[in-house]
């Protein structure tokens, strides 16, 4: 709507101001709520769905009952939330002499002028907040161990089939010295019995790994991903240096925010950009010219999107101490999948503020400027006043720069803004320990997270019978 000068284009009065204004905000009503929408009722209700499933052989009618029962449980959540973002109180007055009633209708009328933007913004920044969460645990470990697991590549599958030969060959040794005990009749003692069962579940374990092993070494997605060793070597180099990049500019805006900003109680808002940083200073540039911006915020979120998926690959899924899923070619459970696509919308999610912390003036104010007064003095007398054109920060007129609708729903509540500015101290954090960890490990095995000893997922055999 404006000029690269700063002035308003001719078509841009304030009527269509405003309409493009809503139209955008009412877009953001849409997206936003199709997000609580999957999060609170389509994926909890498929997810049950399939446990019953596999729980009950019953009629499907059944199975879609309990499952909708047990997804009222997330609805009620999100009405909870919805309730607490309308009726919080931001901006009412401190009257003294009010009476309850009164301060209950200045909480209608907030909610009815804010078009329920305070309700849905109060939802999508406690889901931000679990974003946040899943990226500091997922997003920073995988931006470390992506790139350096590219660069390092695997161990030779011939070289593990070897080894786990060998291993077999050890472990049936010990296996027929403890049955040699009982050869004349006399029980094993319970140490025996004990030590006899973990050596059989070992054997077991190791003739899987056999079988994976000989499967990958025949297989032509080896032979291939061999013949592309040297351009995994360049995409880790370029990875880890975009990690590398993206973990300075977070670094230079949270030290920004942590000099200048308003303080904790305003949620560590920062009133214009002291210490810039290369994200900060190149979107506004690019978004001169369309798509550029576009393209370059699109790279940004399929980062995070692959980066996030090798972390969720490397880790599984984890709730605190507990692990509740792997994620393993051709044999991960369907709510394993429900998992990972809602860790990986609520890290997308989280995105949206990650792209603000990267690009605070990109995300308020995009490449917006707006015109100042000079005024020439010729012995100490104002002769000739000129205008010149100026970036626009939070100490331009509300008049003159327009501020993203994207940064109404992130910085609605101060309280969440001081969470993502902590949040995004433990995801810098994060990203430099698993930076630690993965130039400390060796190389991967071919068939890493493929056969555990303590496997909690369904053999291979039960997989099978499970999607036949």
């Amino acid at each position: 709507m404006k000029n690269q000068n700063g002035t308003f284009k001719d078509w841009a009065d304030a009527n269509v101001s405003r309409q493009i204004e809503d139209t955008v905000l009412y877009g953001y009503y849409t997206l936003y709520s199709i997000i609580l929408f999957c999060v609170f009722l389509w994926i909890p209700f498929v997810y049950f769905y399939y446990e019953e499933k596999e729980e009950d052989d019953g009629n499907t009618c059944s199975q879609v009952k309990t499952a909708f029962r047990y997804t009222l449980g997330f609805i009620t959540i999100c009405a909870v939330l919805l309730l607490i973002g309308a009726f919080v109180p931001l901006n009412i007055p401190n009257k003294k002499n009010s009476t309850e009633w009164e301060k209950v209708k200045l909480l209608f009328e907030e909610f009815g002028s804010s078009h329920g933007l305070t309700a849905l913004s109060f939802s999508i920044s406690s889901l931000t907040v679990i974003g946040m969460l899943a990226a500091i645990t997922y997003t920073a470990y995988g931006m470390s161990a992506l790139p350096l697991n590219l660069i390092k590549g695997t161990t030779s599958a011939a070289y593990e089939r070897l080894e786990n030969t060998e291993d077999i060959e050890e472990v049936e040794q010990h296996l027929l010295r403890l049955k040699s005990k009982c050869r004349d009749g006399r029980p094993l003692s319970s140490r025996d019995r004990q030590a006899l069962q973990q050596l059989e579940g070992r054997l077991r374990t190791l003739r899987r790994r056999g079988r994976h092993l000989e499967s990958i070494e025949k297989s032509w997605w080896m032979k291939f991903c061999e013949a592309i060793r040297p351009l995994k070597i360049v995409w880790g180099v370029f990875f880890i240096i975009v990690a590398l990049l993206f973990t300075v500019s977070l670094f230079l805006s949270n030290l920004d925010k942590a000099l200048h900003s308003a303080g904790f109680d305003s949620g560590f808002i920062i009133l214009g950009t002291n210490l810039t940083n290369p994200l900060n200073m190149l979107l506004p540039v690019l978004q001169t010219v369309f798509p550029l911006d576009y393209i370059l915020i699109t790279t940004i979120v399929m980062y995070f999107i692959f980066t996030s998926m090798a972390g969720i690959r490397n880790m599984g899924i984890w709730f605190f101490w507990i692990r509740l899923y792997k994620i393993r070619r051709g044999k991960t459970r369907p709510q394993a999948l429900l998992f990972l696509c809602m860790i990986l919308l609520l890290i997308v999610l989280h995105t949206s503020y990650m792209i603000y912390s990267l690009a605070p003036q990109y995300v308020m104010y995009g490449s917006q400027k707006y015109l100042v007064q000079s005024n020439k003095t010729v012995g100490g007398q104002p002769r000739n006043v000129t205008y010149v054109s100026k970036d626009c920060d939070a100490d331009a007129p509300e008049d003159q720069c327009i501020v993203t609708r994207t940064y109404l729903f992130l910085h609605k509540f101060w309280f969440f803004s001081a969470a993502y500015y902590f949040g995004n101290w433990a995801f810098i954090a994060v990203f430099l320990i698993g930076l630690i960890v993965s130039c400390c490990k060796g190389k991967k095995s071919v068939i890493e997270g493929e056969v555990d000893d303590d496997d909690s997922d369904m053999s291979d055999d039960e997989l099978s019978a499970y999607y036949h």
